[in-house]
């Protein structure tokens, strides 16, 4: 459910009516209109989706970490890029009205381990081993 409606319902509606249940951010983001980048990952996406109906395998690699999650784009793999790699989006029903970029983490968290050699005094006496 997504503000009182369910998924078949939101796949049925027009984009315009979408659009009027987005909060505002995302609202004024798709009301000024799709960038290129966003028109191929949505293209990729319809593309895809109609391969799955013969067996194909659900995939679509992109860069738009700034595009609205659509009802259209429910259980497709995507590809994001994290700025290194593309991390893999697998696009469930509660994203929608997200961001792309919110699922690629852009950051690894900081794990500290033993100090290597030349890390600090204190380090000296660590056995390399």
């Amino acid at each position: 459910m997504y503000r009182g409606h369910s998924l078949e319902e939101l796949q049925a509606m027009s984009m315009d009516e979408f659009i009027r249940l987005l909060p505002s951010r995302q609202r004024r983001s798709l009301v000024r209109g799709l960038t290129q980048e966003q028109r191929v990952l949505l293209e990729g996406v319809r593309r895809v989706k109609e391969a799955a109906k013969q067996g194909g395998k659900p995939v679509v690699k992109t860069h738009a970490r700034d595009m609205v999650i659509l009802p259209e784009m429910v259980g497709v793999t995507l590809l994001v890029h994290n700025g290194k790699d593309f991390a893999a989006v697998e696009v469930a029903p509660e994203m929608i009205g997200h961001y792309l970029g919110e699922f690629a983490i852009t950051n690894k968290p900081v794990k500290h381990g033993t100090p290597g050699i030349g890390a600090s005094r204190s380090s000296m006496y660590v056995p390399l081993k």
